[in-house]
């Protein structure tokens, strides 16, 4: 069985690489083969709306046509048994990078019909993992809750069971007082840094081995 992760964080070594690494441990556990790949190591942009994944009898029907650094990964996708992305959530959504990525993986799987259909060949199971410097309290009054929704339902229509896990009130800076943010509590950050981070990385786990059952 094969598991891969998609960071769709700039950064390698922090709250969403973090919780990807720990679910493919999850994952690795229960004896699946696991990979992450981070997208800003990456150059490649969104659909570019040329429609050779829609046309009849194209070579490229179904499949994303550009050929760019973005290619093996979706490659990989057609192999794998689980899907697991990370992203912060930036303004309200996820990250551009993975923003591009969602266009190029989703789009030439998905049918014009009533009601959608997919051309993916299998279902196999995906989550999502999202990370927000908000608290969970802020984050449903924002209405962040309807684009995990969102996510949740194209994941689910293209190529099967999708669940998603939230890591709320992250520690953002390295060193708060080098920055600028007056607004945060750099002690009351670190102590849910201490705290409550470790059981997000526990359910991270939980969520990769899940992926394998």
């Amino acid at each position: 069985m094969k598991v891969i992760a998609v960071n769709g964080s700039p950064r390698k070594n922090w709250n969403t690489a973090t919780l990807l690494q720990k679910s493919l441990e999850g994952a690795a556990s229960r004896g699946a083969e696991t990979k992450i790949f981070h997208l800003y190591e990456l150059d490649y942009k969104g659909c570019i709306s040329c429609f050779a994944c829609k046309t009849k009898e194209g070579k490229s029907y179904g499949r994303c046509a550009v050929k760019d650094d973005l290619a093996l990964l979706l490659k990989e996708v057609e192999d794998v048994d689980a899907i697991i992305l990370g992203s912060p959530i930036y303004y309200g959504s996820v990250t551009g990078a993975m923003r591009s990525f969602m266009e190029r993986l989703l789009y030439p799987y998905s049918i014009y019909t009533a009601p959608p259909g997919t051309l993916f060949p299998r279902k196999i199971r995906t989550g999502f993992i999202y990370t927000l410097n908000a608290s969970e309290e802020m984050t449903k009054k924002l209405g962040h809750d309807r684009h995990f929704a969102a996510n949740a339902m194209l994941l689910e229509r293209i190529f099967g069971p999708s669940e998603m896990l939230c890591s709320y009130d992250t520690y953002q800076f390295e060193d708060y007082s080098k920055v600028v943010a007056p607004r945060f509590d750099p002690l009351q950050k670190a102590r849910r840094r201490a705290d409550v981070f470790p059981l997000d990385c526990e359910n991270a786990f939980a969520m990769g081995a899940r992926m394998v059952n």
